[in-house]
């Protein structure tokens, strides 16, 4: 059994949250062949690899003279952190920061097998040879130095984190904003495809569908209103009473929903873009186009 302190399981913890981001991070920059700061937080650290370090250790202990036993409870142990974890995170901030859709046996992208077979044999390596290793070097340093860092340690990174996660909010707070403007806009469309059909108009609408880009739609938008702006010219009569006053509203709603769009997807904050930067692979179904305009932001942010 471990026979640990609060102050030492703590700074393990942070140690396989940095060990975690210098991992991740290496691997990830050379497959793009740049630098990636990986992760949630801005700082070197990766609170996912942390907790998932000890929980293989606690997990574990049980068993540590039963290697079969060991890896059975690091498979269903980091499997259900994983799972806890992953729902969680997208449930609070509308993306995802993995998916394993495109792997067989998955539940939800939150989980696949695959990882769970992982996840056993790196709980066997964790324990047999990682943390003994990473334990004789911590005893080495006297205790009160230990004891320093950690409380260091986690004054920082409970700034680091709490700004990251008010980050992770904000980025939520933009996506559904920016989806709630798109939503506007198809209203706007939809009331004006009505104007238009009421008006007999000769002219081919271009009818309103889900896979139409928001680009595309406020090109759609300024046709119509094009189109009914030069009908009325030539037959006023083929309109309703009062309906120059609704165009005038629809024209009026359709500014103010463009400017929200340009407001939303500015990404003036350094822990937002780098929030992006740093997960290239954050995926949101309901969200898609939405996140990957804040992706453009971010890189056209970076390049400047």
């Amino acid at each position: 059994m471990y026979q640990y302190s609060a102050i030492q399981w703590l700074f393990f913890f942070y140690f396989y949250c940095f060990f975690g981001w210098v991992f991740e991070s290496t691997f990830v920059s050379v497959k793009t062949r740049k630098f990636v700061n990986r992760g949630f937080m801005r700082g070197p650290f990766l609170p996912i690899y942390g907790s998932g370090a000890i929980m293989m250790l606690v997990v574990s202990m049980p068993f540590q003279n039963n290697i079969f036993l060991t890896y059975i409870a690091g498979c269903i142990g980091a499997t259900a952190l994983e799972l806890v974890t992953g729902v969680t995170m997208e449930a609070l901030f509308k993306v995802r920061y993995w998916d394993y859709s495109d792997q067989k046996f998955n539940y939800k992208g939150h989980i696949c097998l695959s990882s769970t077979v992982a996840w056993g044999f790196l709980t066997i390596l964790m324990t047999e040879l990682v943390h003994r290793v990473v334990e004789r070097v911590i005893f080495i340093i006297p205790y009160m130095i230990v004891t320093v860092l950690t409380v260091l340690l986690t004054i920082y990174i409970i700034v680091d984190f709490t700004l990251s996660f008010k980050a992770a909010l904000d980025l939520r707070d933009l996506l559904l904003g920016l989806e709630r403007a798109k939503e506007e806009m198809e209203r706007i469309q939809k009331r004006l495809d009505v104007i238009i059909a009421v008006a007999n108009d000769e002219l081919e609408t271009r009818r309103q569908n889900s896979t139409m880009r928001i680009d595309e739609l406020m090109e759609s938008i300024e046709e119509k209103f094009n189109a009914v702006k030069e009908r009325i010219k030539i037959s006023p009569s083929d309109f309703v009473e009062n309906i120059g006053d609704e165009i005038v509203e629809l024209r009026s709603k359709f500014t103010v929903e463009k400017e929200r769009r340009r407001q939303f997807g500015r990404l003036k904050d350094f822990y937002q873009r780098n929030l992006i930067k740093g997960n290239p692979s954050m995926y949101s179904k309901r969200f898609a186009e939405a996140l990957e305009e804040l992706k453009k932001a971010a890189d056209e942010r970076r390049k400047k």
